[in-house]
């Protein structure tokens, strides 16, 4: 049995993955999903896992770090950051820029994640010159919580997050992905850890993960292909 550890976004399609895996190669796989920067955090002071699973820019520092196998590293998923309002609510317009600055002034509650897209939306307060004037506003996801829970509890008026943590979600209303203009695209990666037991069987398991049999999967859970 491999271990392995990811953050929240991609818990569920690796899930079905791991299952699949396990089916098809008899390699098993336990994987536990918290917070990206819980995870990066655990595996750079040396936690013992075969496998992690993160965004490619955290992955990078795990590597330069020596808490990965370089070359292990495989491309899998990619993720867009998406909007979304309570079930019920009005959408917002997000069809351009200056549409989403607006929908964010009015909105009362704000919130986003822990992760690259709540990074990305912080970024874009800053250059809109909002920052301050919204900041009373955001309701910051704890992490490994997806905001989609704090939506459907009407704690949150207007959301981002990844794809995979927003669509489909009880109570929630996906309204879409932000604009070309101020697009988000995450890739996740998995790599095996330096200090796996089973460096082989890690590698056979993102190998098989990123065969294109398994794109409809991907697709299923939000997420596109590497």
């Amino acid at each position: 049995m491999l271990t392995g550890i990811s953050s929240m976004a991609t818990r569920q399609v690796l899930a079905a993955l791991a299952a699949r895996c396990a089916h098809e190669t008899g390699i098993h796989v336990e994987v536990e999903s918290c917070g990206g920067v819980e995870a990066a955090r655990r595996v750079a002071a040396g936690e013992a896992f075969d496998v992690v699973w993160l965004a490619s820019d955290a992955l990078e520092k795990l590597a330069a770090s020596g808490r990965i196998i370089a070359d292990s590293r495989v491309e899998l998923l990619r993720s867009e950051t998406w909007v979304a309002v309570r079930k019920g609510a009005a959408r917002p317009d997000i069809g351009s820029e200056a549409a989403v600055r607006e929908a964010v002034l009015r909105a009362k509650t704000l919130g986003h994640s822990t992760g690259p897209s709540g990074a990305h939306i912080n970024a874009l307060l800053e250059r809109w010159g909002i920052a301050g004037h919204v900041a009373p506003r955001i309701v910051q996801a704890p992490p490994g919580m997806p905001v989609a829970t704090l939506i459907a509890r009407g704690e949150i008026e207007l959301g981002f997050q990844q794809r995979s943590e927003i669509e489909g979600i009880e109570g929630v209303d996906a309204a879409g992905p932000l604009p070309a203009a101020i697009a988000k695209t995450t890739t996740f990666a998995g790599a095996v850890c330096a200090c796996s037991r089973q460096p082989a069987h890690a590698r056979a398991l993102l190998a098989f993960m990123a065969l294109s049999a398994n794109d409809a999967v991907k697709r299923g859970h939000g997420m596109e292909p590497a």
